[in-house]
C-alpha cells in the first residue's frame, strides 16, 4: 500500500504509479516541478533530498533543465521518483496537494514548434471536403510525413482561454476581414523534445530525443485558413492559439504501448525505415461541451514520431530540449473518429448534436472543447496523457 492516499493513484486508472507525469504548479508559493500521483501533485523540491544529484534536475520553476538532461538520467529520475510514490512511509518534508489547489503552469519553455499532418483518413477527409472530384492526396503524402512550422509563442497550458480570432476570409468580389465564423479544433498528439542538441536524427534515436508526450488542441480557423494557405502552407489560421496538457508524460511510459504504423503500400526511403515500432497506441476521446462527440485512435497514424523526427531533422536542422512537434489530426475510417469538427461537420454541412439537444458545426463563443487519452501499461495497466482543455472567447474589438 502507498503512502499517497488517493483513490485514483492506482494501476487501473491513468495517473496511477505507471504514469508519473511531470508538471510544473503553483500552490501558493510560486512555480514549482511537480509529479502528478493520481489528482495530486508531489513537489518535487520538498523530496530533493531523497534525489541525490537528480535533484538539480527538477528543483527549478520549469522542466526545462530536465529536459536538457541525458536518456539516463531520464530513466534514473523515474526510478527513483516510482520508488518513493509507491513507498509504504512518507518521506520526510514531502508536500503532496489536491490538483484542485493548484495552479498548473506551461510547464516548459517551447522552442521551435512544428506541426504535422499524417493522418491518412484526416488528409482523405480534408481533400475530399476542400478538393471535390479531385484526388484526395497529393502524391508526396505517402513518401513523407507533411508538416509546417507553427508559431512557438502561442503554445498555451491546458485550461487557457482562447479568443477568437480575426483575420481575411474569402468573399465576393473582395475578401473579408473579421472574427473567424468556422473556428474548429484538432486532436493531436505532441512530443516535447530533450537530450542534446543534435542534427540528423535517425529513427534508432528517437528515445534520446523525445522526452514525453502532451496531448495537443491545433485551434483551426478554417475560413480564414482556407483563403489564405493557397498555395502556401497554413498562417493566421493557426497561428493565434495552440494548446497542449499541462502534464507531460515520460516516453518510458509508453514502452508497452509501441506498434508498428500500417503499411503505406511501398517501400520507405530508407532514412524513414525504423528497426523497432514506434506508432503508439493511444485512444483519445474529444468532448464538446461534455458530449462526447469522437474517439480518434492514434494507431491509425501513417508516420511515427520516428519517422516524424527523422525527417525534421534530415536536411540538417537541429532539435534541442523544448522543441515541440505535433501528430497532426487524429483521425479514422468511422465518422464517430474525425479528429476536428470540419470532418466531423463535413465542411459545416452537417449538423452535430450535443447532449442538451443543440446543435454545431463549428465551435460558439462559450464553447468548451476537451480532449482526453489512454494507452496500454505494463500488466493490464493504463497509462494517462493529461487532459488538453480550453474554452472559446468572443473575438476582441
Amino acid at each position: 500500500m502507498s503512502w499517497v492516499r488517493d483513490p485514483e493513484f492506482d494501476r487501473k486508472k491513468p495517473f496511477g504509479p505507471q504514469t508519473l507525469p511531470y508538471g510544473v504548479v503553483d500552490a501558493g508559493a510560486g512555480p514549482q516541478v511537480a509529479v502528478r500521483a493520481g489528482d495530486h501533485a508531489l513537489l518535487l523540491r520538498s523530496v530533493a533530498g531523497e534525489l541525490g544529484r537528480l535533484a538539480d534536475l527538477v528543483s527549478g520553476t520549469s522542466l526545462d533543465p530536465l529536459l536538457a538532461a541525458t536518456r539516463a538520467e531520464w530513466s534514473a529520475l523515474r526510478a527513483r521518483l516510482t520508488d518513493l510514490v509507491t513507498g509504504t512511509g512518507r518521506p520526510a518534508g514531502a508536500v503532496l496537494v489536491p490538483l484542485a489547489d493548484v495552479r498548473a503552469l506551461l510547464p516548459f519553455t517551447v522552442g521551435d514548434y512544428v506541426d504535422f499532418y499524417c493522418s491518412r483518413y484526416h488528409a482523405e477527409n480534408v481533400g475530399r471536403i476542400m478538393r471535390p472530384g479531385a484526388e484526395p492526396l497529393l502524391p508526396n503524402w505517402t513518401h513523407l510525413p507533411v508538416g509546417y512550422h507553427g508559431r512557438s509563442g502561442t503554445v498555451v497550458v491546458s485550461g487557457t482561454d482562447v479568443v477568437r480570432p480575426h483575420g481575411q476570409r474569402k468573399g465576393s468580389p473582395l475578401p473579408q476581414f473579421g472574427p473567424s465564423g468556422r473556428l474548429d479544433v484538432e486532436a493531436e498528439v505532441g512530443f516535447v523534445c530533450g537530450g542534446p542538441v543534435a542534427r540528423r536524427v535517425p529513427t534508432s534515436g528517437v528515445a534520446d530525443h523525445i522526452f514525453g508526450v502532451v496531448l495537443v488542441n491545433d485551434w483551426s480557423a478554417r475560413d480564414i485558413q482556407g483563403w489564405e494557405y493557397q498555395p502556401l502552407g497554413p498562417f493566421l489560421g493557426k497561428s493565434f492559439a495552440t494548446s497542449v496538457s499541462a502534464w507531460v508524460t515520460p516516453l518510458e511510459a509508453l514502452a508497452v504501448a509501441r506498434i508498428p504504423v500500417p503499411d503505406p503500400g511501398h517501400p520507405r526511403l530508407p532514412y524513414l525505415v525504423e528497426d523497432s515500432p514506434w506508432g503508439l497506441d493511444l485512444r483519445l476521446t474529444l468532448s464538446w461541451n461534455g458530449t462526447v462527440v469522437s474517439r480518434p485512435q492514434f494507431s491509425d497514424m501513417s508516420y511515427s514520431c520516428a519517422q516524424q523526427l527523422a525527417h525534421m531533422t534530415v536536411n540538417g536542422a537541429t532539435v534541442r530540449p523544448g522543441d515541440l512537434f505535433a501528430s497532426g489530426t487524429v483521425s479514422g475510417p468511422d465518422v464517430g473518429q474525425r479528429g476536428c469538427f470540419l470532418e466531423l461537420s463535413w465542411g459545416g454541412r452537417e449538423k452535430i448534436t450535443l447532449a442538451d439537444g443543440s446543435t454545431r458545426t463549428f465551435l460558439e463563443d462559450g464553447d468548451t472543447v476537451v480532449i482526453t487519452a489512454t494507452a496500454p501499461g505494463e500488466d493490464g495497466s493504463v497509462v494517462g496523457l493529461a487532459e488538453v482543455a480550453g474554452t472559446v472567447l468572443p473575438a476582441e474589438d
